[in-house]
């Protein structure tokens, strides 16, 4: 690696290195002075050692990936499928138009005590709230690429003769690629905040219950160690869509 390679490859490393020095000396000097609510990035990272070791760091997160990933299943199954719907049909979009700007903008952490009577405590509730969270920024964005795409291709496919279904997979899916796949990295974030915030609120499971088990149990070092691996979770995840993004569009000759 030569020299300019290796400062290009450095410099996006140079901002974080300095927040975690600037946060390991004010958490020292926070415990110099007798505060014990912080703890140094220092402690954070044996924190995180001891949990990788036992296990825990890996049960707690595969459990939230696994959740997070089932329910974004769930909400992009369905809201693509509605988002295609409403897309190509101008009389649906307008029945559908009322029902979906008075649902969307419900909280779906608002959600938490009626899927807890509904489903109790696990993995159903996690994944129902998560679908819902998921569901309406994929069927908007969804939606709104359909009702962008160039008007002669769909005069074409009619043309054609093709039926509705190999519209949709021949004309239409290929056009949206890469604003489909915009959507889906929206919600692979929306999946893993509301499956984290679930979890803190609510469900005895995950990463965001073991964050909060440390804070209970006054072990601030954990529960930096849990809230830095949530943000290296969710950064290696969206690399992941972008690189699967990446490869998609080659192979459909699409640009990403």
């Amino acid at each position: 690696m030569t020299e300019s390679r290796l400062l290009r490859w450095m410099r996006p490393w140079v901002f974080p290195a300095l927040l975690i020095g600037a946060f390991e000396w004010y958490a020292r000097r926070a415990a110099a002075l007798g505060s014990d609510a912080l703890a140094p990035p220092s402690a954070a990272a044996k924190a995180f050692v001891g949990a990788a070791l036992d296990g825990s760091l890996w049960q707690a997160t595969g459990f939230t990936l696994g959740t997070a990933a089932l329910g974004l299943l769930l909400g992009a199954v369905f809201g693509i499928a509605l988002g295609l719907v409403l897309g190509l049909s101008h009389r649906a979009a307008q029945l559908g138009s009322l029902s979906i700007e008075v649902l969307r903008p419900v909280p779906s952490v608002a959600l938490i005590p009626l899927a807890m009577l509904t489903f109790g405590f696990g993995v159903r509730m996690e994944l129902a709230i998560v679908a819902f969270a998921t569901f309406w920024p994929l069927l908007v964005l969804v939606q709104s690429a359909v009702q962008q795409i160039e008007p002669r291709l769909l005069e074409v496919s009619r043309v054609l003769g093709l039926s509705a279904r190999e519209r949709a997979f021949k004309i239409v899916l290929p056009a949206i690629v890469p604003r489909l796949f915009v959507a889906l990295r929206l919600g692979v974030a929306v999946a893993l905040v509301v499956a984290v915030t679930v979890e803190i609120a609510a469900n005895p499971n995950g990463m965001g219950y073991a964050m909060m088990i440390a804070q209970q149990s006054f072990d601030p070092a954990l529960m930096l160690a849990w809230l830095g691996w949530i943000g290296v979770v969710g950064f290696a995840v969206n690399a992941g869509m972008v690189a699967l993004q990446r490869a998609v569009a080659r192979r459909m000759g699409v640009q990403p």
